[in-house]
Formats: C-alpha cells, sequence, structure tokens
C-alpha cells in the first residue's frame, strides 16, 4: 500500500494490527506512525494504552509480550516501535504475526532498511497487517511533490520557486516539509502563491543568487550574471557548498546532452523525457543554441575534472572558491 492509501484508511478509523513501515524514506514512515501515536486512542485512552519502544533498547520476545497485553479501560492499545532497523533476529517477530492481536495496533518503524519479500515474516506480514516501502523520492519529483504539499494547506507555488527550493534543500522531504510549513505560516494570508521573493524573505534562500540562476546563466552565457552569482557564492560559501553547485550543473548539462539527440522537441515530450516541469523547456532550447553537443560534452568533461579536484585529485592548494571561478570561466570560454 502507499501512504496515502494507509492514511485514508486510518482517517476512516480502519484499523490494522500490523503497521510495518520500511525503506529509505523516513518522511512517510514519521508520517503514518505519528498520525497513528496522534489520533487513534484518545488522550484519556493514551495514558495506559499507548506505548513507545525502541530498537536498541527491547527485542522481539519483549515486543511480542507487550503486543500480546489487552488494553484498559480502552478498544484498543497502540504500540509502537521506534528505531526497530536495531533489532536483532527480526524473523522472530512471525510468532505474533501470525496470530496478532485484534486489540492492538503494532506499529513497527524499520527506517533506511526493508524486509526480504522472500521470507516469511514478509508474507506472514502481508496477510495479517500492512506494509509500507518507504523509497527516496527522485529528484526530478520533488518540485511536483512541493506542489502537492502545499495544495493541501490551499497554497499555490511558481514553478521558479519549487525548483530553487528543490536545489538549495535536495530530497529530505523532512526538511522541506519543515521550511514549507515555516514558509505557510509566514505568508501574509492575501498571498495565495509563493513565489522566489517570499522564499528570499522567509527561508533566506537568495532569489537572485542560487544555483538554479547559476546555470539560467550558464546556459544564456551571460558572464555578468555568472560571475556575480560566483562572487556571491564565494562570500556565502557554508549556504552554497561546491558540492551541491557542481552536482545542479552536471544534472543541467546531463539534460542539455539528452535534449540535443531528441528527435521530438514538442514541449511534453521534452518535458517528458527530461523529467522536467514544462515551463523549463525553453530553457533547455536557449542552452542548446549556445552549447552544441560536441561542446556540451567538453561542458560535462570539464564538471567531473573539477569534481575530482574539489576533493584533492590534482589539486593541492586552490579553494573551492578559486575552482568554481575557473570553472565558469572555462565553460563559457
Amino acid at each position: 500500500m502507499t501512504h496515502e492509501d494507509i492514511l485514508k484508511e486510518l482517517k476512516n478509523k480502519t484499523y490494522r494490527p500490523i503497521y510495518f513501515l520500511m525503506g529509505e524514506e523516513p518522511y512517510f514512515i514519521d508520517l503514518i506512525s505519528g498520525y497513528i501515536e496522534s489520533n487513534v486512542l484518545t488522550e484519556e485512552e493514551k495514558t495506559f494504552n499507548q506505548l513507545v519502544l525502541y530498537g536498541k533498547d527491547t527485542d522481539v520476545p519483549g515486543i511480542i509480550n507487550t503486543a500480546r497485553r489487552f488494553p484498559m479501560m480502552s478498544s484498543r492499545q497502540v504500540v509502537i516501535v521506534r528505531e526497530a532497523q536495531s533489532l536483532t533476529k527480526i524473523e522472530d517477530l512471525i510468532h505474533y504475526v501470525n496470530a496478532p492481536l485484534a486489540s492492538t495496533l503494532l506499529v513497527i518503524n524499520y527506517k533506511y532498511k526493508k524486509l526480504d519479500k522472500r521470507k516469511k515474516l514478509f508474507k506472514a506480514i502481508e496477510q495479517t497487517g500492512v506494509i509500507l516501502d518507504s523509497r527516496r523520492m527522485y529528484d526530478d519529483k520533488i518540485p511536483s511533490w512541493i506542489s502537492s504539499y502545499l495544495a493541501a494547506r490551499s497554497k499555490k507555488i511558481e514553478p521558479k520557486a519549487a525548483m530553487i527550493l528543490t536545489e538549495f534543500l535536495g530530497n529530505d522531504l523532512g526538511k522541506i516539509s519543515n521550511e514549507l510549513d515555516k514558509l505557510v505560516l509566514l505568508l501574509p494570508e492575501e498571498d495565495s502563491i509563493i513565489n522566489p521573493k517570499h522564499i528570499e524573505d522567509n527561508i533566506g534562500i537568495s532569489k537572485d543568487y542560487n544555483n538554479f540562476e547559476l546555470n539560467n546563466a550558464l546556459a544564456q552565457r551571460n558572464i555578468l550574471k555568472a560571475n556575480r552569482i560566483v562572487k556571491y557564492f564565494e562570500s556565502n560559501s557554508r549556504a552554497n557548498p561546491f558540492t551541491l553547485t557542481i552536482t545542479s550543473m552536471y544534472f543541467f548539462f546531463s539534460k542539455l546532452l539528452n535534449y540535443h539527440f531528441l528527435k521530438d522537441r514538442s514541449r511534453r515530450n521534452v518535458a517528458s523525457v527530461l523529467k522536467i516541469d514544462p515551463y523549463f523547456v525553453q530553457d533547455y532550447e536557449k542552452a542548446s543554441r549556445v552549447y552544441n553537443p560536441s561542446k556540451t560534452v567538453k561542458v560535462i568533461s570539464l564538471l567531473r575534472e573539477f569534481d575530482l579536484k574539489s576533493k584533492g585529485f590534482g589539486n593541492v592548494s586552490s579553494s573551492h572558491g578559486d575552482l568554481l571561478k575557473e570553472l565558469v570561466y572555462k565553460i563559457m570560454h
């Protein structure tokens, strides 16, 4: 089941005896576990019937004994196991899974790891409970996720603003959601559409000096704008690490190379193949006129070379600021 399916069931008060929440993306695991912790029992019922255990401090037999208790003055109890990935002999949980107590909601938070689908435990949980496979979201999906997250809060966001957030925050959904919650809280009531200026004012990401704008300057070979951004990055290196900048540039020019070999360059097809918002197709159209396939390949080679230099290979003295200056100069000249 997806996290949306599970949350829909929970909100309809349809409960399963076991929720095994596993995978690389902790955000959806925390979302479901947090909802159960906050909403299944009343505050009075939680006193005797809600217990949080930690994988490092307990074992599977202890979890089973707790799950087999009957609730007190309530129709059900909730047992949440955090950091369950630290448990040894997780497969022994099958002794409970085969005959779970209907009055217990057992929630297992198994972050950054997965059960083997071929094992008996996985198949048993599928029969009696729910398994969530919480997967990391790819970077190209983040802007649309941001839009959906804000839509649920009656807000919209401009594509450029969503891209700036993605470039700066990466694919850490927990971090992104925290920043979006802060942004929604601080946004004036009359403003329903979030723009880059809102992000700059409330989150601190410059609307003019960021990786998105640097790529845009490189794409148009706007030397003045690119140098201004590089200078800003050098003065604010902690907020603009070289690693994130060169990764952003690599993604842009890799997509540009793919663009060059597309036969169908309609906006819809380009957006689909490159996995970008249709709004940004024009950026690749412009860049393709500045960088032909041969030049694009050379830029990608430069990015790999300077990535190695930033890690100390063939470089003993140049700072990240100096490397970025040299890299941008070579790309545009």
